[in-house]
Formats: C-alpha cells, sequence, structure tokens
C-alpha cells in the first residue's frame, strides 16, 4: 500500500518485477555453470553436479573397484551423487532463496525446486 492511500505505480511494479525476473534468470543461469562435488567412501567416489543438478562428472579411485563387489562400489557411486545434489540443492537454496523471497514468499512459486 502506497503511504497517504494513493495508487500504486503500475509503471513502477511492472518494471521491479522485470528486475526480479531479470536476476532470477541470471542466478539460475549462474546455477548452471557452476558445479559442486559430492563424495562418497571416504573421498574413494566423487561425484560433481552443476547447481541445477546435472551430474557432469564421476571419479571412482581404483581402490574402490573390487570385481567380487560391484554392489558395494554401486552403492558408493549412489551416495557420491545424492551428496552432490544435496549440495546444489543448498547452492540453489543460497542463490534463488532471496529471489524467490522477494517475489512474495519462497514457497509454492512454480518452477522453483523450494
Amino acid at each position: 500500500m502506497i503511504p497517504g492511500g494513493g495508487q500504486p505505480n503500475m509503471q513502477q511494479l511492472l518494471q521491479q518485477a522485470q528486475k526480479m525476473q531479470q536476476d532470477l534468470q541470471r542466478a539460475q543461469e549462474e546455477l548452471a555453470r557452476t558445479e559442486v562435488e559430492g563424495q562418497a567412501g571416504g573421498g574413494l567416489v566423487k561425484a560433481t553436479v552443476t547447481g541445477a543438478g546435472e551430474l557432469r562428472a564421476l571419479q571412482i579411485d581404483p581402490e574402490a573397484v573390487d570385481p567380487e563387489d560391484t554392489e558395494t562400489l554401486a552403492d558408493l557411486v549412489i551416495a557420491a551423487v545424492q551428496a552432490a545434489n544435496e549440495n546444489a540443492q543448498n547452492l540453489q537454496q543460497q542463490k534463488l532463496g532471496p529471489l524467490a523471497q522477494g517475489l512474495g514468499g519462497g514457497s509454492g512459486i512454480p518452477g522453483l525446486p523450494f
């Protein structure tokens, strides 16, 4: 509400909304370029994902490879990817959270992961 009971300036509101949209788009683009890592087994398996959650790299230490026990290796890979995705979600919260709150809340906004 405008002090004094005046009507909000629609042009100003539109400009603010466009700026927030541009800021949000820039943050999403930055997330797509930023890489975060997760690891499992004390670093035997490392996964790298973008801030948007795209798997980019997977490193497996030769010590983690036991031809007789591929199930453990698979578990380590899953755990490393999950850890990397958790780190990506934390990064999303850091980058997009303040912008989402500026849009009126931070939850229930379509297209945002929180």
